[in-house]
């Protein structure tokens, strides 16, 4: 075949991207197990980070398995629904389906000293994209513990920060109920008032993303009050 003809131009292109594709499939596939492993730990880093449990990929699972003594699902009512892994849930897929069909995941952390945590999942939007993390409260069931907190592309410098230990330590303390007993979640905003306990100061120049903290809070603490609440009482 004449090397310089369009044929063989068009032969030879159809056969490298054959032969690219099939190398990128096997590779994918190969390569499948070790990154939905990798997702698995990092998941497992993020909940720890709530209780103030630091670790790395060799000790995350030792430690999650010790300090993560429960987790199952719950429904808006605080009920708990059988037969569904509360690791394997998006809270981001379950959010955008009816209230009546969520499935909401929750961890139970039991320290060192003997205290109980209540590790709850969160999923918003940010400015640019979406952001997501996980709460912790003390066994009242009303003060932080401890966030953590991340985005897909959020800006560095400015609605980044909200990944930032500086931004997530503002967080422990607060409350989530008032004084009568009234769900208020934790407001995120500029010139907080000293000694609010209800309330956190936003990211500079970071306001929207900073709102987008604010309402995943709500929301999704909101979608927990089912069971806060029963268990509380």
């Amino acid at each position: 075949m004449d090397k310089n003809s369009n044929k063989y131009t068009f032969i030879y292109s159809i056969l490298l991207v054959v032969i690219v594709a099939t190398v990128l499939t096997f590779i994918a596939v190969g390569l499948g197990p070790r990154q939905e492993k990798n997702v698995e730990l990092e998941k497992k880093a993020n909940i720890l980070k709530t209780i103030n449990i630091s670790s790395t990929t060799k000790d995350v699972e030792d430690l999650y398995n010790k300090y993560i003594v429960e987790s199952f699902v719950v429904n808006r009512n605080g009920e708990n629904v059988n037969g569904i892994d509360a690791f394997t849930i998006s809270l981001k897929e379950e959010l955008r389906k009816e209230e009546n069909e969520q499935n909401l995941p929750v961890y139970i952390a039991k320290l060192d000293d003997g205290s109980k945590k209540y590790i709850f999942t969160l999923n918003g939007k940010g400015l640019w994209g979406g952001i997501w993390g996980y709460i912790s409260l003390d066994s009242d069931l009303n003060t932080v513990y401890g966030v953590n907190f991340d985005h897909a592309s959020e800006t560095p410098g400015l609605g980044a920060e909200i990944s930032t230990a500086v931004f997530q330590v503002n967080f422990k303390g607060k409350k989530i109920f008032d004084e009568n007993n009234n769900f208020v979640s934790i407001d995120v905003s500029k010139k907080v008032t000293e000694g609010n306990i209800h309330a956190v100061d936003a990211v500079s120049g970071g306001t929207i993303t900073s709102n987008g903290v604010r309402d995943m809070l709500k929301n999704c603490l909101n979608a927990y009050l089912g069971y806060i609440k029963k268990v509380k009482n």
